[in-house]
C-alpha cells in the first residue's frame, strides 16, 4: 500500500511540476505575460482550495481506493488536455483541472497512512510517502528539457501528453493492486459542518492552517519560477532544469530522515530553525552563481523539504484530532495551504512585471519564512 501511494504521489509531483521547465516556450507560443503565466502556474492550487474540503469528506465516507483512483485519472486528464491549449484561457483551464484530482492523492495518502501505521512507523511511512512528490518533481525538472522534449520532437504539447499517459498507467495499477478499505474507513454519521466545527476549535489546527498557507506560498512561489529564474541568470533551458532539480534531490534525504528522527516535542523547533535558514538561502540564491549557486540550491532543498511532512505529523498527533476525521482535517489543511500555493506564484509574477526582477519576490517569500518560524511558538506538542 505504501509503495502504491508513493507511486501516486510521484505522479502528483511530476505532473504538477512538469510545466515549470516549459515556461519559456509556453510564454512564447501562447504570447502570455508574466502575470498571466503566474496565474496559470497557481491555477490548480486555486481549484484545489475548493476541492480539498469535498475531497476530505469523500475520502472519509467512500474510502481511499475509489477516491484516489478517480483523483489520479483527473490528474492524467489535466496533463493530457494541455495539448489542446491555444491561449491563456484554455491553458488556465487545463492546468486548473489538476486541482480537482490532486486533493484525492495528497489528502488520501496521509489518511491512508494514519490508518495503516502507528507510532514511530507512521513518521517513517509519511517520510517515504512524501519523497514521491519530490522525486516526481525532480524527474520533471531534470528530464523534461533534456530527455522528454527531444523524444517528442521538442513539442511541449506532446511532453504533457507523455506525462498524462504515465498518470493513467499508475492509476490503473492502484485500482488493480490496492487493498480494500479498512474498517476504520467506514462512513460515520457526523455532519460535515459539525466535524469542521469541532476541528477548527482546536488551537493546533488553527495555527497549522496558517503555517500550511505560509509554507505552500514559499515552496510553490519559488519552485514554480526557479527554472525561469535560472534561465534569466544565463543558464540554458536544459541546464536550468538540472540545476533546479538539485534542490529537490537534496530534499529527499531530509524528508526521509527528519520525520522519523525528530521527536514529536522537537518538531516545532526544527521547523522554526529551518524556516529561518530558508530566509537566508532564498536571498543568497538570487545573488550568487557558479558552484556557490549549486550549493545554495542544495542547502535550500534540504532545509525546506520537510515542512509539509512535519506539519501533517503535528496535525495527526494533535490532541482532539481523531483518526476517523483525518480526511476532513487533511482537507481543511490543504484547502487553506493551497491558498498560499496559488498566491505565491501569482504574486511572484506580478512583482516581476512591476520590477523587472525576481528579487522583490524572493524578499517577499523570505518575510513569509520569518512568520512561519514565529508561529511555531504557539503550537501544543502534547501527544494525542
Amino acid at each position: 500500500m505504501l509503495l502504491l501511494l508513493w507511486l501516486l504521489y510521484t505522479i502528483f509531483g511530476m505532473v504538477s511540476r512538469s510545466i515549470f521547465p516549459l515556461v519559456t516556450p509556453i510564454l512564447a507560443d501562447l504570447e502570455l505575460s508574466y502575470a498571466q503565466m503566474g496565474l496559470i502556474l497557481g491555477s490548480w492550487q486555486l481549484t484545489y482550495i475548493f476541492a480539498a474540503l469535498v475531497a476530505g469528506t469523500i475520502l472519509d465516507r467512500w474510502g481511499a481506493r475509489k477516491s484516489i483512483f478517480a483523483g489520479a485519472i483527473v490528474i492524467g486528464l489535466s496533463a493530457s488536455l494541455r495539448y489542446f491549449s491555444v491561449g491563456f484561457v484554455s491553458m488556465l483551464l487545463a492546468v486548473a483541472l489538476f486541482g480537482l484530482g490532486g486533493p484525492m492523492i495528497s489528502i488520501g495518502g496521509p489518511k491512508t497512512i494514519s490508518l495503516w501505521f502507528r507510532g514511530r512507523s507512521r513518521g517513517t511511512a509519511m517520510g517515504i510517502y512524501t519523497t514521491g512528490n519530490w522525486i516526481g518533481g525532480l524527474t520533471a525538472l531534470a528530464l523534461t528539457n533534456s530527455l522528454v522534449m527531444p523524444l517528442v520532437g521538442n513539442n511541449w504539447r506532446l511532453a504533457f501528453v507523455a506525462y498524462g499517459v504515465t498518470a493513467f498507467i499508475v492509476a490503473l495499477q492502484w485500482l488493480l493492486l490496492a487493498r480494500g478499505d479498512t474498517p476504520d474507513e467506514r462512513p460515520e454519521g457526523s455532519r460535515i459542518l459539525d466535524v469542521f466545527g469541532q476541528l477548527i476549535k482546536i488551537g493546533n489546527v488553527r495555527i497549522l492552517l496558517i503555517m500550511g498557507l505560509l509554507s505552500f506560498a514559499i515552496s510553490h512561489g519559488f519552485s514554480s519560477w526557479l527554472p525561469k529564474i535560472l534561465e534569466d541568470g544565463g543558464l540554458s533551458a536544459s541546464h536550468a532544469g538540472w540545476a533546479a532539480a538539485i534542490s529537490i534531490a537534496t530534499g529527499i534525504p531530509s524528508i526521509l530522515i527528519l520525520p522519523t528522527m525528530v521527536a514529536p516535542r522537537f518538531r516545532g523547533r526544527t521547523i522554526a530553525v529551518f524556516a529561518l535558514l530558508t530566509t537566508v538561502n532564498l536571498v543568497l540564491v538570487m545573488n550568487i552563481s557558479g558552484i556557490a549557486l549549486y550549493v545554495g540550491l542544495g542547502t535550500l532543498g534540504f532545509i525546506s523539504a520537510p515542512f509539509m511532512a512535519m506539519l501533517l505529523l503535528i496535525l495527526m498527533d494533535s490532541p482532539g484530532v481523531e483518526i476517523r476525521h483525518m480526511g476532513a482535517a487533511g482537507g481543511m489543511f490543504f484547502c487553506v495551504a493551497e491558498i498560499g500555493g496559488f498566491t505565491g506564484p501569482f504574486i511572484m509574477g506580478i512583482l516581476v512585471d512591476a520590477t523587472g526582477s525576481f528579487m522583490a519576490g524572493a524578499m517577499f517569500l523570505a518575510g513569509l519564512c520569518m512568520a512561519l518560524a514565529g508561529l511555531t511558538y504557539f503550537l501544543n506538542f502534547k501527544s494525542n
